[in-house]
């Protein structure tokens, strides 16, 4: 049985439209993954947007909880139900039905479909929740309903905001199976296991400025609900534990072939632990989300390297997690096609890390079992910063580590070094724009609504000022000469910085005055142009003329990004993957996944191949189309992208499909000419190419011109090729006279045998003394020597010893100081350097009576 598929269905049939899972990174500031199902109707919930027309909707939603304020991951392989990555089933109406549906669709799909037994079923609400009550006793016996207070069946989004009851389903696993003090419904055990959550938004919540909260009834109250995919899979085959159903269990199999270890109670969390984390660093990888330091790439990073940690208890010393890759495929490729779709470039990059975190382990574990020994209640906190900023070890692998010792790290430590080094400057490639936040300009929203852009189709427009704001985003009736401030048009023709292309720069003028616009960003759904006012008065309610000036050699760029992925995939393989992406007037840059720098030949091919796409003149074309026809036709989407059921495509004809809000050029040959002037690395697994179009293209091929023609110039105007290989044969010729005067010395000043050694003490004007000294030892079969040379201000002594009682190092030491220096070195050679070059002559008479004691 698909329940997936028969959980939307279902839905379907009840008029719901089934929605998309949105991307795991959310357009929320608040969030740093989705973690819930409701997340990408939370604003349609708040009332920040217009409800749908359809009021009803379901999904299977992807969910992470490995970072921020939700974050599972220390749970992980210790529980039956944690994951760091999991699917949640919910159905959802914004202010259409309410409790009598929602509690009839969900006992209708839980005892018809699923076909549970009503006698393992129970159900709890809210202590005040009479109404509830009242419902759930047409589906259930009384005595099966339970009441929880506010801490276990009440839903809030805040503070303030929507909010209301709960009431949750839960089946029981069986009394024979548990026996643990919790194993009670409402208890921490497992045998009662919540599967279904109604949440019944019904309130609005309110706190003043004492703290007090107020509700107050919704007009029109929604539901929220949510059912664990993975939970209900394991109820129907009859397992008590997540991970022995069919979910995780062949990738648990393939990992204990791989290991060749069986699996016992005693390891068992490790290949729970691995198969858990294997799929969420999969997913995170096939939207977009890299390996990295900071932020979301972090979180990946710490999931892989606890998976790769639990591999190394099992005797894994290499990659492995690649080849259980296609186990998961086979479980989840099928719904999430993008598995199979990028399936060589996620084993690569799982590679990858993998390597980097094997290549430091061995030693890492090494000073942990050193630490460990020598701790008896707190793990030091400097080894534990060690451990992850010397070899890679997040401090919650440190701690998950310590778990089965009952020891813990002494965290206080670890945080005051982490702030001591932590002083990273983020470099953030240019996005949405969004940079106020949500609060500001929500008002605005409800009093203005959203305004209009007509930028696709003009770059000018006869506009009307919806209101006006300052420099700290306050309105205001009127921006004076010389005031900066922001700009909301009813219609404007500005586009707003999003999806890596520039905001437009201009005008707003008429017979009167005229403002500047040098920036256009996007706040909340809203239009804003920065504009600094030259002449007269701008004034809310005035009409103007809106122009822009910059549109051009952006959409150069832009355009010429979307030929630049075709050409990267057409040279390096469909495993490119956009990363991130900047396009304005004077330069593009576009970020990508992909393993190793590019050889100068990958590169120049793949700017052949676009200026080859810009020489046939191809036809640009924009269409609006739903989304599925979009994929249909391969359209390219940019991973962790949000996108409608209708989407905008931008095509060249058979060069270049991709999902795209910006503007374009329309035709290949108004870009000109494009020249790659950099590919860089930015991060593991991701290059960067820099690259200029049209305008900046001749700019940037005139800087060339210009360049060779002072180098022209340096060679007397011959051709500069012939004039630099003339050169650098001068510039070789000059440097064999120079190393054969610097290998030329004067006869030694003092050569004297002493026994049978021979000593050689001279101060050298010219050549290498350390070359001087082996050739020496290479030519004797007992010789003490020491050289003394000036340097400028500054004396530099070298001793060497062959089969004498002289030891160079201890000479050395004795000679030095009356130079004003020191040094030292082995028995056979030692060098040193001192400061007073007129002592130099008496250091030299000092080395001989040296040799002269101790041979």
């Amino acid at each position: 049985m698909d329940i997936r598929k028969e959980y939307l269905e279902f839905f379907k049939n009840k008029g719901h439209d089934i929605v998309s899972s949105m991307p795991l990174v959310p357009d929320d500031p608040t969030l740093m993954f989705t973690n819930a199902g409701m997340v990408q109707f939370k604003d349609i919930f708040t009332g920040a947007i217009p409800r749908p027309q359809n009021p009803t909707a379901t999904s299977c939603q992807l969910c992470v909880r490995a970072g921020g304020k939700h974050n599972d991951l220390e749970n992980v392989g210790y529980t039956a139900r944690h994951h760091t990555l999991f699917e949640m089933l919910g159905n959802f109406s914004f202010a259409d039905y309410f409790k009598e549906e929602a509690i009839a669709y969900a006992w209708e799909f839980i005892t018809v479909n699923l076909e549970l037994p009503i006698d393992k079923l129970w159900v709890t609400i809210h202590d005040d929740d009479d109404q509830a009550y009242d419902i759930w006793k047409k589906h259930i016996r009384e005595d099966r309903i339970k009441r929880f207070d506010d801490k276990e069946n009440f839903w809030s989004m805040g503070d303030t905001g929507p909010c209301g009851p709960c009431s949750e389903i839960f089946y029981d696993q069986g009394e024979e199976h548990f026996s643990s003090d919790e194993d009670y419904l409402g208890g921490e055990g497992d045998r009662f296991l919540e599967i279904w959550n109604l949440v019944f938004m019904q309130y609005e919540q309110t706190k003043d400025k004492d703290g007090k909260i107020t509700r107050t009834s919704l007009p029109k109250p929604s539901i929220d609900t949510g059912m664990g995919l993975e939970r209900v899979i394991a109820i129907k085959e009859g397992v008590l534990n997540n991970f022995d159903s069919s979910n995780f269990q062949p990738i648990i199999k393939k990992i204990e072939e791989l290991s060749k270890k069986q699996i016992t109670d005693e390891n068992i969390g490790s290949f729970r632990v691995i198969a858990d984390h294997l799929r969420a660093t999969s997913f995170m990888l096939s939207q977009g989300i890299l390996f990295g330091n900071e932020g979301r790439p972090y979180v990946s990073r710490r999931i892989l390297r606890r998976a790769v940690r639990h591999g190394y208890l099992l005797g894994f010393r290499k990659p492995f997690l690649a080849q259980a890759y296609d186990t998961l495929c086979d479980i989840l490729g099928s719904h999430y096609s993008e598995l199979k779709e990028q399936a060589d470039y996620i084993k690569e990059q799982l590679t990858l890390e993998e390597e980097r975190f094997f290549k430091t382990i061995d030693l890492g574990m090494s000073i942990f079992n050193d630490e460990l020994a020598k701790t008896k209640e707190i793990f030091s906190g400097e080894v534990a910063f060690k451990l992850y900023d010397t070899y890679g070890f997040p401090l919650d692998l440190t701690e998950d580590m310590l778990r089965d010792k009952n020891l813990k790290v002494d965290n206080a430590k670890f945080d005051e070094l982490m702030s001591e080094q932590k002083a990273k400057a983020k470099a953030a490639w240019k996005g949405s724009g969004d940079t106020a936040s949500e609060g500001d300009f929500k008002s605005l929203l409800e009093k203005y609504g959203k305004n209009n852009f007509v930028g696709y189709e003009k770059t000018f427009e006869n506009s009307t000022i919806v209101t006006l704001l300052d420099e700290k985003f306050q309105e205001v009736d009127t921006l004076e000469a010389g005031q900066t401030g922001w700009v909301m048009l009813d219609n404007t023709p500005f586009y707003a910085t999003s999806g890596g292309q520039s905001g437009d720069t201009g005008a707003l003028e008429d017979n009167e005055h005229i403002a500047i616009v040098v920036e256009t960003s996007k706040f909340y759904d809203i239009n804003l142009s920065k504009v600094i006012v030259e002449k007269s008065t701008l004034k809310k309610g005035e009409n103007v003329q809106a122009v822009v000036v910059n549109r051009n050699e952006i959409e150069k760029h832009h355009s010429a990004t979307h030929l630049l992925q075709s050409a990267l995939k057409m040279v390096l393989g469909d495993t490119v993957a956009q990363a991130g992406s900047l396009n304005d007037t004077s330069r593009l840059r576009f970020d990508f996944t992909y393993a190793k720098a590019m050889t100068q030949e990958q590169i120049k091919e793949v700017e052949d191949l676009v200026n080859s796409m810009i020489a046939r003149g191809i036809k640009g074309n924009v269409e609006e189309l739903p989304i599925e026809e979009a994929k249909n036709k391969g359209a390219i989407a940019m991973f962790g992208e949000k996108y409608g059921d209708s989407v905008r495509v931008v095509s060249f004809d058979d060069v270049s499909v991709e999902f795209c809000g910006g503007t374009h050029v329309n035709n290949t040959s108004d870009i000109g000419s494009i020249y790659i002037t950099k590919e860089s690395g930015v991060s593991a697994g991701v290059r960067r190419i820099e690259a200029v179009c049209g305008l900046a293209a001749i700019e940037y091929t005139n800087s060339i011109i210009k360049k060779y023609q002072e180098v022209q110039e340096e060679v007397k105007n011959q051709d500069a090729i012939t004039g630099i290989k003339k050169l650098k044969e001068q510039i070789k010729e000059l440097k064999k006279e120079v190393e054969l005067a610097q290998s030329q010395t004067a006869a030694p000043i003092i050569e004297e045998m002493i026994g049978d050694v021979k000593v050689v003490v001279d101060v050298v004007q010219n050549g290498d003394i350390k070359k001087i000294v082996d050739d020496l030892k290479n030519a004797n079969d007992k010789v003490a020597v020491l050289l003394l040379q000036a340097k400028g201000e500054k004396v530099m002594l070298v001793a060497g010893s062959k089969d004498t009682n002289i030891k160079a190092g201890n000479w050395i030491k004795e000679i030095a100081p009356i130079v004003g220096g020191g040094g030292g070195g082995r028995p056979d050679f030692a060098q040193a350097g001192g400061k007073d070059v007129s002592k130099i002559e008496e250091a030299k008479l000092a080395a001989l009576e040296y040799a002269k004691a101790n041979l």
